[in-house]
């Protein structure tokens, strides 16, 4: 990894550069191909490759590298200005499982761990404690083993991405938007992208394509046969299923945003424009909520009742109750020399700013649009609320020494430059993952055992990964679902549409449920699904076979798996011991 991180003009250009106006009116991959004396890419309306990937998020990511380092030229493309996804453009530091340090991921995705460590290692003044600690945790924050600025995981993935944008094979397109495409029949002809910065059309052609943008956004452009929201218990069978189907019965959606404490100074915010509706708002769940959303109470996801948190952004201990400063903090002062921080910095991302009042799919583009605005007014209510009105531990109200951290997510107003999306539009797939495949409580009905109980063995396995199934409160009234899974695999059926031939998903658009998607959607199963897709597009191309064929034919799935395996990709979790 750290043979990867020599161009460095190139790498602190991307690092260092802001999301402000001046930065944002202008090309940021051709200034940052000048400065490191590489070619701008081609404005030519018409493009040509053997990939073409929507979507620069982690799954968008790895499956431009996984089909780079098996020799397909690639068009990358990105609706907003960083790539990255939920670890940059949405500020969320990983959300992980306890074994990832050593296994239950790709050799790549821990490749881009490692990067990250060293990139604090190289280019931070750390303290001597710090830097030689194997583990390094930038921000000591206890969401994950490593929690750390989006900007540094944006240098790294360009790290990855440099060889290929150099020599040509990769053309990344930053600030593009997906608004069409050509199809014939069973496949996608042609990709049509709006340049946001300048207004013009480009053409993308390619044999394969792989939608990884946030929301599933190809798949209504090409005719992709999709389902949203949840599936009726009648339907899918799963413990935890709706009664009744509701496409848009979905997660909530969240900005968040970056805040340092400096004590003794005062930088509160102007009122936000709804705070008096923010600060009244009782969410409309069942089962109830707690009380009102701008609280430190909310519900406990495991058993829906009230619980109590605490907020102390001195990171010292609020007695029995989590700390929130600690919980997502990326920048801890003290893993750093003297001077360099005025204090830590600490992400928002909580129960208290997931916005409920509607979806960003199914609805149209001014209602999303409109819904993405109100969910910013809530995140900057919450933080308005915790300057002026939040309880603090010795008797007083509000952090007036909370300064909003624009500049850590690359923008102006504090906020991350894309909401965290938890759920997706998703393939109607070949195969649908289950909750009687992945949950801890469907999986012991049906094994009839309590004790050593294991996910389902999926013969098409080509990943692995782990979460519980988290699912957030949703936008027609449902609290909490949040229970045990069990590590589980990823199915190449799942990565299958039942129809299209050349469009595969590389992210939450996976064959889930709604229910199912509460443990795939995290950032190393994402990361792994996209891994995945653009290592079957390399070798369906190669083979000269459709990727449905290679599920199909036992001998042809034995080799992929073997040519996946080879490349670092997990497919089955270690026997316990």
């Amino acid at each position: 990894m750290t043979s990867k991180l020599n161009r460095r003009n190139f790498l602190q250009f991307l690092a260092l550069s802001g999301g402000g106006a001046a930065a944002a009116a202008v090309p940021v991959l051709t200034l940052a191909a000048k400065a490191a004396g590489l070619p701008a890419p081609s404005a030519a309306g018409n493009l040509q490759a053997d990939l073409v990937i929507a979507g620069g998020g982690l799954g968008g990511c790895a499956a431009a590298l996984a089909a780079l380092r098996n020799g397909l030229r690639v068009i990358l493309t990105e609706e907003t200005g960083w790539i990255g996804g939920q670890l940059t453009q949405q500020g969320v530091p990983p959300d992980e499982h306890r074994w990832i340090e050593t296994h239950g991921a790709t050799q790549l995705y821990r490749d881009l761990r490692e990067g990250i460590r060293n990139y604090y290692r190289q280019h931070y003044p750390l303290t001597d404690a710090a830097r030689s600690r194997r583990l390094l945790n930038p921000g000591g924050g206890s969401v994950s083993t490593l929690c750390h600025e989006p900007r540094v995981a944006l240098a790294v993935l360009y790290a990855l991405l440099a060889p290929y944008l150099s020599n040509g094979k990769l053309t990344l397109l930053l600030e593009h938007k997906a608004t069409g495409a050509d199809v014939s029949g069973d496949k996608v002809r042609a990709l049509k992208m709006l340049d946001r910065r300048s207004g013009q059309q480009k053409e993308l052609n390619a044999p394969y394509f792989i939608d990884a943008t946030e929301l599933g956004d190809l798949l209504p452009l090409t005719g992709t046969e999709f389902v949203t929201g949840a599936e009726a218990r009648s339907e899918t069978k799963e413990l935890h299923a709706a009664e009744k189907a509701d496409p848009d019965n979905q997660q909530a959606f969240t900005y968040c945003l970056a805040m340092d404490y400096v004590a003794g100074e005062d930088h509160r915010i102007s009122k936000p424009r709804e705070y008096d509706f923010w600060r009244s708002f009782v969410p409309p769940l069942h089962p109830s909520w707690s009380g009102k959303l701008l609280d430190l109470a909310y519900s406990n996801p495991h058993t829906l009742t009230p619980k109590m948190l605490g907020f102390q952004p001195e990171g010292v201990p609020t007695g029995h109750a989590l700390n929130l400063w600690n919980y997502r903090r990326i920048i801890h002062a003290a893993n750093f020399r003297p001077g360099a921080y005025a204090g830590d910095i600490s992400i928002i991302n909580w129960p208290q700013n997931d916005y409920l009042l509607g979806n960003l799919t199914g609805v149209g583009d001014k209602a999303a649009t409109n819904h993405m605005e109100r969910a910013k007014q809530l995140s900057l209510s919450l933080f308005y609320w915790l300057q002026t009105e939040a309880p603090r531990p010795d008797g007083k109200q509000g952090w007036p020494g909370l300064r909003l951290r624009g500049d850590v997510l690359g923008t102006e107003d504090g906020l991350a430059k894309y909401p965290y999306i938890r759920e997706s539009r998703r393939i109607r797939a070949v195969f649908t993952i289950l909750e009687e495949h992945v949950g801890a409580a469907n999986r012991a009905l049906i094994t009839g055992s309590k004790t050593g109980n294991r996910a389902f063995d999926f013969y098409d396995s080509v990943g692995v990964g782990y979460y519980h199934i988290d699912l957030h409160p949703t936008s027609r009234g449902n609290n909490y679902i949040d229970f045990d899974s069990l590590p589980f695999q990823i199915p190449l059926g799942a990565l299958l549409p039942v129809r299209m031939e050349n469009l595969l998903p590389a992210g939450k658009n996976i064959g889930t449920t709604h229910i199912t998607n509460g443990c795939y959607r995290l950032h190393p199963v994402e990361w792994g699904i996209g891994e995945a897709a653009g290592m079957l597009a390399a070798y369906a191309l190669q083979k000269n076979i459709l990727p449905r064929g290679i599920r199909e034919k036992k001998p042809e799935l034995t080799a992929f798996q073997d040519f996946i395996r080879a490349q670092g990709i997990e497919t089955r979790w270690p026997e316990p011991s």
